[in-house]
């Protein structure tokens, strides 16, 4: 398989935000490694078998599912511990395992921030493919400038799909993307912007980058817990104008 280049990521601290019910916390985060690119067709091509007709784009139209299948794949490829563990649909992260695994969203935030506080670690225009480009498809990855992590593309071309759910009371299962796609306006190419879809969900501007670490824990890591998935999923207080949970 084409080399999995990974950029290690030291210990410290992001700051998140949940909109809808406006609170903000700051996640104190371990070392980890992560992506210097999103994973490419050629990769996807040589584990899983798809077909790569651009070899160096980044791989889109891979579901979540299929995203983390693709990291224990990986992951026993190069003989390291798979991260997940399934039954049928459901996915359950060993976080003490060393192998292949979806960023969680801290990581990702942290690692695409790179110390940097506004909404971009540089000037759209020379990091980030966006609709500014008029572009329509994903470009090769590398084509524009890293930030100061040395990762390509957290900002733009494709979507990075994320372990974290989106709003489990709002939207069930649904799970993270971040970091917008060729097609959008800058408005959604933000370090903080989140979106997501359905795990069995896929789409032409959404890929994703791997990441590696295992943690001393159980059922949480790296601004993650099962127990606050739990709490997530219930709508506590009023709810917003129009607004009814999918539970």
């Amino acid at each position: 398989m084409d080399d999995i280049a990974l950029a290690r990521i030291p210990a410290g601290a992001v700051a998140l935000h949940d909109a809808r019910q406006k609170r903000r916390w700051t996640v104190e985060l371990e070392p980890f490694e992560i992506g210097v690119y999103a994973v490419t067709q050629e990769q996807l091509a040589e584990i899983l078998g798809q077909a790569a007709s651009h070899p160096r784009r980044p791989a889109v139209e891979v579901s979540w599912l299929r995203a983390v299948h693709f990291c224990n794949a990986a992951s026993e490829w190069e003989g390291l511990d798979p991260a997940y563990a399934f039954d049928g649909e459901d996915v359950t992260w060993h976080v003490d395992a060393d192998g292949y695994r979806l960023p969680t969203e801290a990581e990702w935030e942290y690692a695409c921030r790179a110390g940097s506080t506004g909404p971009h670690y540089g000037p759209l225009a020379e990091v980030a493919w966006t609709a500014a480009d008029g572009v329509s498809t994903p470009q090769p990855v590398g084509g524009r400038l890293p930030n100061l992590n040395g990762l390509f593309d957290t900002l733009g071309n494709a979507w990075e799909w994320c372990w974290d759910l989106l709003d489990p009371a709002r939207y069930d299962d649904y799970r993270v993307f971040r970091g917008g796609g060729f097609a959008d306006d800058a408005w959604s190419v933000r370090a903080s912007t989140r979106r997501g879809g359905a795990p069995r969900m896929s789409h032409p501007d959404v890929g994703f980058r791997l990441a590696r670490g295992g943690f001393d824990a159980t059922d949480a890591a790296q601004g993650w817990s099962a127990e606050a998935d739990r709490e997530r999923g219930d709508p506590d207080g009023p709810l917003p104008s129009g607004w009814t949970p999918r539970r």
